[in-house]
């Protein structure tokens, strides 16, 4: 059997180099750089578009650690996480997964909506999350002492939690917990200046459709447009689709196929534009 490769340019070929931006609402990254000094396990909570991805490797570059992201779904298995044989002209040989990798060289391991995975599939990460800090490899006949510098992340929307599709208790109380939400408006309304180009006015406004939006959630709504949505709405309106026609793509045909959500949501389009 081949052993895992774990050199430098492994390492290199995970770490940022650029500083993402992120605009901190709170003491966030206080609060996650305490969490990391003390390698605590985390999960972000928050909705769709909010951030929690952004400030996971705004994080990651502020630390100057490598970041491996995992964007979970039902169909991955455990395997897909720590790794597995292949077969090629040599014979066989063994490919460490994304969890295995970042355990082996010290990375930030980031499991992005981690409910979308398989319950069972969880199960790998509990040794790492504890006070073992093992990755057990069955099929290689190897554990792997995760390194110092690695540490476990993981995010989710409780918007869409259900009874089916929820993290077992003995997952969840490995972990320090961080609440993600929108910012603020004016906060809101910077980051999308920033991100998209458009003018500090364009975006306040762009913010006021999201606010009504969210406003409807639970009431024909599932999610409100996100800040994610917004910098869509203002990338478009940046390269001179007007407004109007920007939001309906960006914001409001994505969100529902209702008739009537519609043209509520077109009409706050209108009122705010107009």
């Amino acid at each position: 059997m081949n052993a895992p490769v774990t050199d430098l340019a492994t390492t290199q070929q995970y770490m940022l180099a650029e500083e993402p931006y992120y605009r901190a609402v709170d003491a966030e990254t206080d609060v996650y750089e305490a969490a990391y000094a003390a390698r605590m396990p985390v999960m972000l909570k928050g909705p769709t578009g909010c951030g929690k991805t952004r400030f996971v490797e705004y994080m990651a570059w502020k630390l100057g650690k490598p970041l491996i992201t995992v964007a979970c779904n039902e169909d991955m298995t455990a395997s897909d996480l720590v790794g597995r044989f292949l077969l090629d002209a040599d014979g066989t040989r063994w490919q460490d997964g994304p969890l295995t990798i970042a355990a082996r060289i010290g990375a930030i391991c980031y499991l992005d909506e981690v409910v979308e995975a398989r319950q069972d599939t969880m199960v790998v990460i509990h040794a790492l999350t504890d006070h073992r800090r093992v990755l057990p490899l069955e099929k290689r006949g190897e554990q792997v002492t995760a390194h110092p510098d690695f540490q476990m992340v993981i995010s989710y929307n409780p918007g869409y939690q259900s009874l089916m599709k929820d993290l077992k208790q003995s997952t969840k109380q490995r972990f320090g917990a961080m609440v993600f939400d929108y910012p603020p408006a004016d906060v809101e309304a910077e980051i999308v200046a920033h991100e998209s180009g458009v003018e500090a006015e364009v975006a306040r406004k762009l913010v006021q459709v999201a606010q009504r939006s969210r406003n409807l959630k639970g009431h024909g709504l599932d999610e409100g447009m996100s800040t994610r949505l917004l910098v869509h709405a203002g990338q478009l309106i940046t390269r001179g689709i007007p407004a109007s026609d920007a939001c309906r793509m960006t914001l409001v045909r994505p969100l529902t196929d209702d008739p009537d959500m519609l043209d509520t949501l077109d009409s706050a389009i209108d009122t705010v534009f107009g």
